[in-house]
């Protein structure tokens, strides 16, 4: 690791996609552009410039609105139908 890279913890979510347990940890990295990220343990990741919008998007993947929820089921069943 760098010397002069910063990483720090800002926070972590708990959550669920479709039954499974999720941990979302977010982080500061200096050695990015965008120095706010976080990582789920599904495999998603995600790049931020802000704070806030970091902690948003962290806490909106942990804990989907009923919209997301629907889009994401709407997703899945077209995906299933074309490779019928």
């Amino acid at each position: 690791m760098d010397p002069h890279t910063i990483e720090t913890w800002a926070c972590t979510y708990h959550g669920l996609h479709d039954g499974t347990k999720v941990t979302i940890k977010a982080a500061r990295d200096d050695s990015h552009p965008e120095p706010y990220g976080w990582t789920c343990t599904c495999g998603v990741s995600r790049r931020f410039s802000t704070y806030s919008d970091c902690d948003r998007s962290a806490l909106r993947h942990a804990y989907p609105t009923l919209l997301d929820r629907l889009r994401q089921r709407a997703t899945r069943l077209f995906r299933t139908r074309r490779t019928r």
